[in-house]
Parts: C-alpha cells; sequence; structure tokens
C-alpha cells in the first residue's frame, strides 16, 4: 500500500512538472521566433536550457544520491515555478530582444538539471526490481501524456495572451513541488554530509572537497566501464543530436507548413500522442525479448520519420511524421530508462542518471542548438533531412560497435 502510493505520488508529481517543462518549451521557441525570426536564434534557445545541466553534473548527481531524492526533487521544483513567475513579470512589457529569455531559459534549467536525476532514480527506489519495468513503462506513460497537454495548453495561452502559459507553468511546477513530497522510499535514505556525523563517539568530518568531487566522478567512470550503459547513453545522444526537428518546428510552420500558434502547439502534441500510445501498448505488453535490436530499430524508424517531417509542405503529413518519430523514441525511452537503472547498483544512481540526464539534455537542448545552427545554413528542411539521415546512420554504426548492446535479449536482474 505504501510503494503503491508512492508510485501515484510519483507520478502525480513528475506530471505536473513535465507539463510545464514542456509547456515553457514550446512558447519559448514560440516567442523566441516571433522576436527574431532566425532559426539560429532557436538552436541557441536549446543551448542556454541544456548548459546548466552539463556545467552542473558532477553536482547534481551527487545531490540526489547525498540528500533525501524527494526534496531535491521538490526543491528544483520551485526553483523552475519561481523562473515562470520571473518570466512573468519580464514579459509585462513587450521585449525586443531574445537575450533576458535566453538568461531565463538557463535558470530554468538549472532547476531542472537537479529535479531530472532526483526524480528518475525514485522508480527503482519506491518499488522492488522485479517492478521497475512496470513503474518506468508508467512513467514514460505518464511523460507522453505531458508531451501531448504541455504544448497543446502552451499554444492555445499563448495565442490568447502571451503571458499566460508562464503563469500555468508556474502553478504546474509548483503543484509538483508539493506533491513529489508524498514519495516515500523503500530503500534507506541516502545520509546528508553537510554537518560532522558522531558515529562510536567519534566525530567524522565531512568528505573533502577533492573527495567530494572523486564521488560526483565515479558516475562518469561506472558508465565508461560498462559496454551496455554507455552504448545505450550515447546512442540517444548522438542520434536526437543530429535529429532535433523539434526545435525548428515554428520556423517549418511558418515557412513551410504556414500555421500558427495553436497549430505547432498540436504538432508538438503529435509527438506526444505518437509516443503515448506505444508507451501504453508496451505498458500492457513490455518488450521482454530482442530489447538490444528492438532499441537500435526504433532509432533508425525515427531517422527516417525524421526526414519525412523536412521534406513535406503538408500539415497532415507533417503530423503523421511527428506521430512516428516520436513513437520510436518511445521506445528507446522504455529501454533506456529500463535498462540502465537496472544495471547500475542503488548508491551510484544518482550520479549515473545525472551523467545520463547530460546526455539525454544533450540530444535534446543541444540537439536543437546543432539544427538551429543547420537551420541557418540551410534553411529548416534542409537541416530536419539531414539530421534525419545522420539519425540513420548512428543507428546502424552503433549496431556495430556495440555488440553487447545489440545482443540483449532480456532485461537483467538489478544488482542492489
Amino acid at each position: 500500500m505504501h510503494s503503491h502510493r508512492s508510485v501515484i505520488a510519483l507520478l502525480a508529481g513528475f506530471l505536473a512538472s513535465t507539463m510545464a517543462s514542456t509547456m515553457l518549451d514550446t512558447v519559448l521557441g514560440i516567442q523566441v521566433f516571433a522576436i527574431s525570426g532566425r532559426p539560429l536564434d532557436l538552436g541557441l534557445l536549446g543551448l542556454a536550457e541544456f548548459a546548466p545541466a552539463a556545467l552542473l553534473v558532477l553536482v547534481t548527481g551527487s545531490v540526489a544520491d547525498r540528500f533525501e531524492r524527494r526534496r531535491v526533487a521538490s526543491a528544483a521544483m520551485l526553483g523552475e515555478a519561481a523562473t515562470a513567475a520571473g518570466l512573468f513579470v519580464y514579459l509585462s512589457q513587450t521585449p525586443h530582444s531574445v537575450g533576458p529569455i535566453f538568461a531565463f531559459a538557463f535558470v530554468f534549467g538549472a532547476a531542472r538539471a537537479f529535479a531530472s536525476p532526483a526524480v528518475r532514480a525514485l522508480p527503482a527506489d519506491i518499488v522492488d526490481p522485479a517492478r521497475v519495468p512496470w513503474v518506468v513503462a508508467r512513467t514514460s506513460a505518464t511523460w507522453q501524456v505531458a508531451l501531448i497537454l504541455g504544448p497543446v495548453l502552451g499554444g492555445f495561452l499563448y495565442a490568447a495572451g502571451t503571458r499566460l502559459p508562464y503563469l500555468a507553468v508556474g502553478s504546474l511546477a509548483l503543484l509538483g513541488a508539493f506533491v513529489i513530497l508524498f514519495v516515500h522510499t523503500t530503500r534507506v535514505t541516502p545520509v546528508e554530509t553537510e554537518r560532522p556525523l558522531v558515529v562510536a563517539c567519534e566525530v567524522v568530518e565531512p568528505p573533502s572537497a577533492h573527495a567530494q568531487l572523486a564521488d560526483a566522478v565515479e558516475g562518469v567512470r561506472f558508465i565508461r566501464s560498462q559496454p551496455i550503459v554507455l552504448g545505450a547513453i550515447s546512442l540517444d545522444l548522438f542520434a536526437v543530436l543530429f535529429g532535433g526537428a523539434v526545435a525548428l518546428l515554428p520556423a517549418l510552420a511558418e515557412d513551410r507548413l504556414h500555421v500558427g500558434a495553436v497549430g505547432i502547439g498540436w504538432l508538438r502534441a503529435a509527438g506526444g500522442i505518437g509516443a503515448a500510445t506505444v508507451t501504453l501498448f508496451l505498458a500492457a505488453r513490455p518488450i521482454g525479448r530482442r530489447v538490444g535490436h528492438r532499441l537500435l530499430a526504433a532509432v533508425a524508424i525515427f531517422g527516417v520519420a525524421t526526414i519525412a517531417l523536412g521534406l513535406t509542405r503538408t500539415y497532415a503529413v507533417a503530423f503523421i511524421a511527428m506521430l512516428v518519430l516520436s513513437g520510436a523514441d518511445a521506445i528507446s525511452v522504455f529501454v533506456r530508462a529500463t535498462l540502465v537503472p537496472l544495471v547500475t547498483p542503488i548508491d551510484k544512481r544518482g550520479r549515473v542518471l545525472a551523467v545520463e540526464g547530460v546526455f539525454i539534455g544533450a540530444s535534446n537542448e543541444l540537439g536543437a542548438f546543432e539544427s538551429g545552427v543547420a537551420g541557418q545554413i540551410l534553411g529548416a528542411s534542409g537541416a530536419v533531412v539531414l539530421g534525419g539521415a545522420a539519425t540513420l546512420a548512428v543507428a546502424l554504426t552503433w549496431a556495430r560497435a556495440f555488440p553487447a548492446l545489440r545482443s540483449i535479449d532480456r532485461f537483467p536482474v538489478a544488482p542492489g
């Protein structure tokens, strides 16, 4: 019963915070492109959102391992709410520069960098190892629902008033910060170490800065020592790094599809619909065999659908392409999100998932930067097509470069 309530609280908090993030990503892209009209600025926006995760990777994972994860996540979500409030106030006057918006995106990204490893480590903390795939499937489904509701709601609110989405983002982040506190773990809670600990009447001092750095780097060392983990995480990085078409949707929508904010919102929601459909299927029938082959095939399908999105001038075709590429991505997310925690010992999960979070952030926000730069040079359509072709090449290359990943048949048993 305790674990059941914790799963419900985790899913509810995750839904609220992810809706806030996806809504903010959608409206910031629309806002930035409306101000400057440059695809490059869409890429710079992605870079601003990604940079904190990369800069703080050695800190965020250690925080998730050393402190109570639900409280870390709650505090980070409060930071997201404060950033949304700042944007709401800033946009009370019509902005003429995208620079301050990049600054707000950076701050929001910093808060998200602390929330991500803490939240993503919680499923393996609140249920037995055998039930982790069950929880991950439902967490992925919740994420996909947020990918649908967040962009659609953001598009409608932006059309009604350019400041309204930020009010909704702040409210959702506050709700997530409150609900996540109702999660209770079944594992031993990490011990806070900012104060001396008394053990057998001896004072044990907190670890030195050098020891803390070595502790943080342990996540990187573990990933490098595990070909399966390294292959799965890096596959996501390079595949979506080249296939980051979503960042260019505002440019594609205006230049080729000729739709406005509501149309952009539905295009992004199409990604959520496709992913949610696949995730619901996975929740009912999780992948049990040929895990590695299905992961690589999903990435290849993602690349083909991205090429179709870049070539089309028809909104309906673009909508279907978003459905397919996001459905394929949902398979990749499910496999990686199940595989990595099960391979990683519990005392390293926060640090490993923080490093993985950088890869995931890179595959999205840094991929958005790459797409923005390519879009400025080649045009939005050319950048998307080239990125899809590169993603397809990545899937073929990883199939040969990581035979251990390709040959996985079943998910492993968690090391504990």
